[in-house]
């Protein structure tokens, strides 16, 4: 099973007007209780700081360079790599104005996972309809993910693929982000072997699996 405890995992802000920053700053503050690993934040501090209060929870906040710098300030406060946002974000109201903010907390994430300053990344909710108005052109996180993989591993080329995952099952999809009438037309035996070999591959590297079924 791959384990990388020592390195930061880098945790993207989701749509600023959304429940991600609040669900950020709940695991922090729970950090102790959950065992929560360490995690670098990619948002807005002053959003984080306003959220904090708006939900009533004391989260201080270390502002942080690069992701790996997570690790060291972590107990004593929630770690935030910054990404201003354009506009002031209002909860329960997102703003394509600051689209390229969320966009832009999702690539970094993932070049600090590809520099060695993170171990994985996570991702917030977004709002998918919000960065659409803004030019973005990804049906969502899965493919947009595959595509900046694809960006930094170039010779490790990527299939997106999506897990729902639980203790008890996992299921992976083998369609996501279509109209559910073109599905039977885009389920090949070739696109079925080539999902199960990824799941097997995940479920014994990345779950500890000696022999998935």
């Amino acid at each position: 099973m791959t384990t990388r405890t020592d390195v930061p995992l880098a945790l993207t802000m989701g749509d600023p007007a959304g429940i991600g920053p609040e669900l950020a700053i709940a695991i922090w503050c729970h950090r102790h209780t959950n065992r929560c690993p360490a995690f670098a934040l990619l948002a807005d501090p002053d959003l984080i700081k306003a959220r904090a209060a708006d939900v009533g929870l004391i989260a201080p906040v270390a502002l942080i360079a690069t992701a790996s710098e997570a690790a060291a300030v972590f107990d004593a406060a929630l770690p935030v790599l910054p990404i201003p946002l354009s506009t002031t974000s209002v909860a329960g109201k997102p703003d394509p104005a600051n689209a390229t903010a969320v966009i832009r907390a999702i690539d970094q994430a993932v070049s600090a996972v590809a520099n060695g300053q993170a171990s994985a990344v996570v991702t917030n909710p977004i709002a998918k309809s919000v960065l659409y108005a803004a030019g973005f052109s990804h049906p969502g996180h899965t493919e947009y993910l595959a595509e900046l993989t694809r960006r930094h591993w170039p010779e490790q080329p990527a299939t997106p693929v999506m897990m729902l995952a639980s203790s008890e099952l996992k299921v992976v999809p083998l369609t996501i982000h279509v109209p559910l009438h073109t599905v039977p037309t885009l389920i090949t035996p070739d696109l079925i072997m080539h999902t199960v070999r990824i799941m097997h591959h995940a479920l014994q590297s990345d779950f500890g699996y000696d022999r998935p079924r």
